[in-house]
Formats: C-alpha cells, structure tokens, sequence
C-alpha cells in the first residue's frame, strides 16, 4: 500500500537509500539489478505474498545473503512468524511497529553490510598484493636464487679463507659483492615483472 511505502521511506530514508517495490516480482527484478543491505517485504503483497518472495530471494545465488526483515499486520496468524524464519526471514515485525526500533534493525543490517563490504576490499587488497609476489616463471626464480645462493657460497668460502691470510684480495673480494649485488638486483627485477 502506498501509505505504508511512504511511512517506511520516512522511518529509513535518512539512514539509506530506499527502494520501492510495489509486488514481490518488482522486488526480486530490483534486487537483482543492484545490491541491497536489507530487504523489508510486506508478507501480504499483491502477486507473490512475502513467504513467496523471501524463499525465491533465499533461493538466488545472487540474493541469497540480503537479510530479511518479515512486516505484518496486527491480526497476524500465530504461524507466520514461524514460516517467515523457515523461509529465511532474519527477523519479523508486527505493525504497528515502533520507528526507531525497525530504525534500529535496519541500521544494524546497514552496518553488517558495510563491514563485509569493508572485509571483502581488503580480502581484494591482499589478493593483489600476494599475486604480485607470486613469480610468473617459477623456474627462472628458482634459477635466479640457486645463482644467488652459489655466490654467496662462494663469498663465504673466500672470506674464510682470506681469514687467516696478512692480505685479503680485496679486488676480488669486491668482484663477488658486485656480481652478488647485480644476482639480487635481477631477482628482484624478475619478482616486479
């Protein structure tokens, strides 16, 4: 009903966007279109009545997660609440209902969908700085490290064994620290590409 539209967009149109949808098949067409926080369905609407559309928003891949909020009349059947948390209703009001608690309700489900907005941007962060560290040439890392790993053996074998001599070969002690620097310098170079 139009009033009851229009009363709804009063209570929450300062917390969030809302959209109207005058039957469920309207409703499952919009939700379909875009994403939605919260969905409040009316469970007697005309074409699918609420029960209806709630099970075909729980039964979509793409809709399936949208929290429901269940509305009634106050001559309700002692079922419906029952058959609206069966059919995947999150929870079930009785009109008259209180604004600032649907407020309440609706705020709450806003900011569950904020947070895993929030969880999955940086599910993609994290994604896309690990697939920069990911090589795309396995084996020429692994060549490019072995070549690493060879010279500083080397190194190693050299320093110890200038230990014990009156003079180090600095020249060619600072031949393996270049050619060492320049090893590191391709591996990183490749782990950029």
């Amino acid at each position: 009903m139009e009033e009851n539209l229009v009363a709804l967009e009063a209570v929450l149109g300062s917390l969030a966007r809302v959209v109207r949808a005058r039957s469920g098949e309207a409703a499952l067409k919009a939700m379909l279109r875009q994403e939605f926080a919260v969905a409040l369905i009316d469970v007697m609407m005309p074409g699918m009545n609420g029960f209806e559309t709630a099970a075909n928003i729980k039964g979509l891949d793409q809709t399936k997660d949208i929290p429901i909020i269940l509305l009634t009349g106050a001559e309700v059947d002692p079922n419906y609440a029952y058959r609206g948390y069966t059919v995947g209703a999150a929870d079930f009001l009785i009109k008259p209902f209180d604004p600032w608690l649907l407020r309440t309700k609706v705020n709450v489900f806003l900011e569950l969908h904020r947070k895993n907005r929030q969880l999955a941007d940086q599910a993609d962060q994290l994604t896309r700085l690990l697939a920069v560290d990911v090589p795309t040439k396995p084996a020429e890392e692994e060549h490019r490290l072995a070549e690493v790993e060879r010279q500083l053996a080397e190194l190693q074998s050299l320093l110890r064994e200038r230990e014990g001599a009156d003079e180090p070969d600095e020249a060619s002690l600072a031949d393996r620290v270049v050619s060492l620097e320049k090893a590191v310098g391709r591996l990183v170079e490749g782990r950029e590409q």
